[in-house]
């Protein structure tokens, strides 16, 4: 079994596919432009801006599992990307492999423990929002809240993992909408293991006015493009291509447990 397959299955995303072939498309919005140009340029600032909106649920889930309440939680997670955007300093990550996940714990860690040590009056941010996290209002929260028995470093790469998972996903369907095929995502998504209320695939196929062979067919393609994305997705947080299958095998080690 491919690296693909089994982190699909953990996370409730198939499990049988070929291998995707080919390396992951490097885009703009991508952790090595920000590395490449330490954060100066336009198209770091956005990559990093994109980067952030899409993470910072592992980095509130790891500052309530310390202790924090919500609205203070809120807090800091605003607090720290402002931080992060101001001071923009990168030297540590090669110290991190290179990696956005294991940066931003690091530097939240950091961040944690000046927080701490200052005096709390102190008005966080400077007043200023530069990553837009309107989502810390209306992103079920509740839905966070990490589970007692992990720890926080627990909490995040969870939370990291999942967050990515669900980043796919969304890419996923919103290929499939442009495309005018949004009924086929929704009826297609019911076929993943585990997914809550799924019609059988025969019910499916009599739905969707197929048969049985070309709903399989549909499957495939469906889920052969989700692990295009996924490879494509991880290779937005790390430094070079190469370092997209370790990062895949962590993810999986995280899900595992």
């Amino acid at each position: 079994m491919s690296a693909e397959d089994e982190i699909t299955s953990l996370t409730k995303v198939g499990s049988e596919s070929t291998r995707p072939r080919g390396r992951a498309i490097f885009s703009t919005t991508n952790w090595s432009v920000v590395l490449e140009a330490q954060g100066q340029s336009p198209a770091a600032q956005e990559a990093l801006e994109k980067l952030c909106r899409t993470y910072w649920r592992p980095v509130y889930s790891f500052i309530r599992r310390e202790g924090t309440g919500p609205e203070e939680a809120e807090d800091l997670t605003q607090s720290f990307f402002a931080l992060l955007f101001e001071r923009r300093n990168f030297d540590d990550v090669r110290r991190e492999k290179g990696r956005l996940r294991s940066y931003l714990l690091t530097s939240l860690k950091h961040f944690l423990v000046s927080e701490h040590r200052r005096a709390a009056t102190l008005k966080r941010g400077k007043g200023q929002q530069p990553v837009p996290l309107e989502e810390l209002a209306a992103a079920g929260l509740a839905d966070m809240e990490p589970a007692d028995y992990l720890s926080a470093d627990r909490v995040y790469e969870r939370r990291w993992a999942l967050t990515l998972m669900e980043q796919v996903l969304r890419r996923l369907k919103d290929e499939y909408c442009t495309a005018g095929n949004g009924a086929l995502f929704d009826s297609l998504k019911q076929l993943l293991p585990d997914e809550p209320g799924a019609q059988s695939r025969a019910d499916i196929a009599m739905q969707l006015g197929m048969t049985d062979n070309a709903l399989r067919q549909a499957f495939h393609r469906f889920r052969h493009r989700y692990q295009l994305l996924l490879r494509e997705e991880i290779g937005h947080t790390v430094a070079i291509a190469s370092d997209i299958e370790d990062e895949l095998r962590h993810l999986i080690s995280v899900l595992r447990t």
